[in-house]
Formats: structure tokens, C-alpha cells, sequence
């Protein structure tokens, strides 16, 4: 029998794996094109006064961003971040001194947003807390090393290494 051509039975993967690796290229170049980064726009204006600029990085430094908890609005890029930092800069420039903007603040968003809130009822347990629980702690351990040492001997496990087993 001759030789017949018989087609590869996987002819169709070499094409695929080539269509696949530009679909590839093709979204590589789309994300980096389109992404936000690639045409970012000017930065956004600050205040016409740097010693008034100075003045909102320092209060927004105390305020806590409720978007992204563990940054400041100062350093934060949330658009409630951005937005908070702009109306502190109108109150600034409305004549209004950092007292008043804090106390703005806190009417309109709650103890929550400083980073340092007022020592009151309702903060005990943040301010005090933790100092208490560390006291507890030691008392406890004071107080187990003291039933330890007033225990016999023969209360503990003895300190001999473990046999294996005889058959």
C-alpha cells in the first residue's frame, strides 16, 4: 500500500496556539494603552496659597479617610478623600480656623473620622483599653507563677526523657 498523506491529527493546534499569542499581543497593547496611568491628565490644582495648602495637609493629616481606614485624607486618593480635602480648602479660604473645620467634620461624619478623638464616654475603651488589657495580662501571669512556685515537686511531670516501649 502506498503512503497516503495522512493529515496530522492535531493540525489545528499549531494555528490556534499562533491566533492565541496575538489575541495576547493585541490585549497587552489595549491595557497599556487604554489603562488610567498611560494618559494621565494634570495634576489637580491646589490652592493659590501654599501656606494655605500647607494648612489643609496638616488638617486632613488628623482625619481619618472612611473610604480607605488606614490612611489619612491627606494621603489618600479615594474621591471622598479628594472631595473632603477640597472643602477643607473653601473653609480655609471662607476665613474658618482648624477648630472649626474639626468640629465641622466630626457633626457631619462622627468621632470616627479623627485620628485622635476626644477622651469621652463613648472612647473609653479605645483610649483605655489596651493599657488594660496589658495590666490583666501580667496579673495573670503573676498570679500563675505564683501558684507554680507554691506547688510540690511531685505536681509536675518528671523531667525524664520518654522510654520507647518494650515489646
Amino acid at each position: 500500500m502506498a503512503d497516503l498523506a495522512v493529515p496530522h491529527a492535531h493540525s489545528w493546534v499549531r494555528p490556534a496556539l499562533r491566533m492565541l499569542a496575538w489575541c495576547g499581543l493585541v490585549l497587552c497593547l489595549h491595557l497599556t494603552v487604554t489603562s488610567p496611568n498611560a494618559w494621565a491628565g494634570e495634576a489637580a490644582l491646589l490652592a493659590e496659597n501654599p501656606e494655605q495648602e500647607a494648612r489643609m495637609m496638616a488638617i486632613a493629616g488628623e482625619l481619618r479617610c472612611l473610604v480607605c481606614q488606614n490612611q489619612t485624607v491627606a494621603d489618600s486618593h479615594s474621591g471622598l478623600a479628594v472631595d473632603l480635602r477640597q472643602e477643607i480648602r473653601e473653609q480655609l479660604q471662607r476665613g474658618q480656623n482648624e477648630q472649626q473645620i474639626r468640629n465641622y467634620m466630626t457633626s457631619r461624619y462622627g468621632n470616627f473620622i479623627l485620628y485622635r478623638p476626644p477622651v469621652d464616654r463613648s472612647t473609653a475603651l479605645l483610649w483605655f483599653g489596651p493599657g488594660l488589657l496589658a495590666v490583666g495580662g501580667l496579673a495573670f501571669l503573676w498570679w500563675t507563677l505564683r501558684r507554680r512556685a507554691r506547688m510540690q515537686a511531685d505536681a509536675f511531670d518528671p523531667d525524664t526523657p520518654d522510654l520507647p516501649e518494650q515489646p
